[in-house]
Parts: C-alpha cells; sequence; structure tokens
C-alpha cells in the first residue's frame, strides 16, 4: 500500500513536472547548450560560463522585480533607467567626497524612490503603467546625465567607483564563485519563496489574474501595485550597484535597451503579459537562454548589427508565444 501510494506521489511530481511551462523553456535552453558545445570548443570552458553567469547577474536581478509586476498585470520600461541613476548618484556623491555609506544609501535610496513614484501614480492616479514608467524612463536617464555631467555638461560622462564593498560586490569571488552570483542565487530563493508562501506574493498572483474577484475577496490592489513596482526599483538600484562594482565605473551608458532583455526574459520564462502567471524560477531561466544568446553571438564572431536583429527576433517570438498562449487560455475557458 504504501509502495502504491509512493508511485503515485512520483508519477504526480513527474506530470507536474513535464506541465509546467518552465519545463519547455529548460528543454530549449538545454538544447541551446547542447548545439553551442558543438558549434564552439570554448563554450563550456569553466571560465566561459562563469562570465555567462556574470551576465546574467544584473538582467536577472531586475528580472524578479519585473516577474512580479508582469504577474499583477504591469509592465516596468523604466528598469534600465533606474539602474543607471542609482549608481550614478553614489558615485558623484563620493566623487564630491561625502560618507560611502550616506552615497550608497542615497543611491539606493533614489532607486527606491522611483518604484515608489511609479507605484503611486499607478495606483492612485490611476495612470497606466506603460505611460507611467515610460515617463519615469525618461526622467530617470535624465537625471542620470545630470548627475553625470553637471547643468553645464562640463563633467566626464563616467564616473570612478573607488569603493572597495561596491566592486567586491560586482567583480569579487567567494572561493571560485562570483560573488555577484551568489547575491543572485540568494534573491531568487527568497523571491520565489516570497511568492509562493506569503499571503502577499498569493495576492500579487490574485490582482494579476482577476483584479475585480481580488478586490471583492478584500485584496487591497492598491498596496500590491505599490509594492512590486517600489521592490522593482529597488532591485534595479541593487542591480546598478553591481553592474558598476563590475566595470568600476559609473556609466550613463549603463542599462540602456535592458528593459527590452528584461521583459523578454520574464515572458520566455513563462509570464504572460496578461498577468497572474509566471514563476521567479521561470524567469531566470528566460535569463539564461538570452545571456546564452548573446555569449554565442560573441563566440560565433557576429557583428553588433546582427546580434541586434537576433535580439528584436527573440523578443517579438517571446511576445508572439505569450499571445497564442493566451489565446488558447481563453478558447478553453
Amino acid at each position: 500500500m504504501v509502495e502504491i501510494v509512493e508511485k503515485k506521489k512520483k508519477s504526480g511530481f513527474l506530470s507536474k513536472f513535464l506541465k509546467a511551462q518552465e519545463t519547455s523553456v529548460f528543454i530549449t535552453f538545454l538544447l541551446i547548450c547542447l548545439i553551442m558545445s558543438i558549434i564552439s570548443p570554448y563554450f563550456f570552458k569553466t571560465q566561459n560560463l562563469f562570465n555567462i553567469l556574470r551576465s546574467m547577474v544584473s538582467t536577472g536581478i531586475i528580472a524578479i522585480g519585473q516577474t512580479m509586476v508582469i504577474i499583477a498585470a504591469g509592465i516596468d520600461l523604466s528598469v534600465g533607467s533606474v539602474m543607471a541613476v542609482s549608481p550614478m548618484l553614489t558615485a558623484r556623491l563620493m566623487f564630491l567626497g561625502y560618507n560611502p555609506l550616506l552615497a550608497v544609501l542615497a543611491g539606493v535610496g533614489i532607486g527606491l524612490g522611483a518604484g515608489l513614484i511609479n507605484g503611486s501614480i499607478i495606483a492612485k492616479i490611476k495612470i497606466p503603467p506603460l505611460i507611467t514608467t515610460l515617463g519615469m524612463m525618461s526622467i530617470a536617464r535624465g537625471m542620470t546625465y545630470l548627475f553625470a555631467t553637471g547643468l553645464k555638461g562640463a563633467v566626464a560622462s563616467n564616473i570612478p567607483m573607488k569603493n572597495a564593498v561596491i566592486n567586491f560586490m560586482g567583480s569579487g569571488y567567494f572561493g571560485p564563485v562570483p560573488f555577484s552570483v551568489i547575491i543572485l542565487a540568494f534573491l531568487i530563493i527568497l523571491f520565489s519563496l516570497f511568492l509562493r508562501h506569503t499571503v502577499l506574493g498569493r495576492q500579487i498572483y490574485a490582482v494579476g489574474s482577476n483584479e475585480e474577484a481580488a478586490k471583492l475577496s478584500g485584496v487591497n490592489i492598491d498596496k500590491v501595485r505599490l509594492f512590486v513596482f517600489t521592490i522593482t526599483g529597488l532591485l534595479c538600484a541593487l542591480a546598478g550597484l553591481i553592474q558598476t562594482g563590475m566595470l568600476y565605473t559609473a556609466s550613463t551608458n549603463t542599462g540602456m535597451g535592458k528593459e527590452l532583455d528584461v521583459i523578454a526574459s520574464v515572458v520566455i520564462g513563462g509570464a504572460s503579459l496578461t498577468g497572474g502567471i509566471g514563476t521567479v524560477y521561470g524567469a531566470m531561466i528566460g535569463v539564461a537562454i538570452m545571456a546564452v544568446l548573446r555569449n554565442a553571438f560573441v563566440l560565433l564572431h557576429f557583428s553588433i548589427h546582427v546580434q541586434s536583429l537576433a535580439i528584436g527576433i527573440v523578443i517579438i517570438l517571446a511576445v508572439g508565444t505569450d499571445r497564442l498562449r493566451h489565446m488558447r487560455r481563453a478558447i478553453r475557458v
């Protein structure tokens, strides 16, 4: 009797695993890796694998926040610009001689503030997320240039980051493993558990699935929207500081086009742009696919123009696939 129950549990788990959206995406990821290992003998070199992991960090951290935003039926186009303005403010304050801790807190604070403003406008004034975050994208990028060059534009656009802690976060190693990868792994586990096992996490899914039903069930819609956008701003600030630590400099070009990679990664990982569906683990598989593709282009010596073309096709395919999934669900209902 016990053996029968155990077999049922195993078959049930296997059935759920095979039906999960993430499974097909993960198989696609494995196939891409297999093809690359055949085409390029350098792909599975330890150094190259660590390069791929490090390239995933900033996109992966932001994708965690974007996943929650998209699950709640929103979208955030400002993530790349917020990722840039946070370390630029930090680097500027350090350059002017301010206490490094206060500079870091200011950088994190401006990212948090940008997310809070996004969430407040969307929740309270009811301006659509697309318009709100598009405006914030321009505001944050403008502030990045302002902090970098001043009102007259007389200062160099890149500011060196000489803080040892930030540089270690971006470029340091814990044994053979990049410390930034450890930070990403910790955040993946933390927010996966949050979405699965907390009341607020379940409310995020409820808001995205059916806002009216969630409201009738007592869910505070404004609170949920405010939370997901604020956390995303915070994660953008963290990703920006880590990216700056990798490069040892704060650049005005940080995060350019990052929003496209992040949204594509989240959708590739199984999240629906209509809301209510998605996981952090799925998003990370999407991030990994995008990172492997970019690494493959470098190994195969593709020009930057071909890379841009290919990534654009991937983004269109990802959104198109999401649309088809949504249509199929609507037909079933």
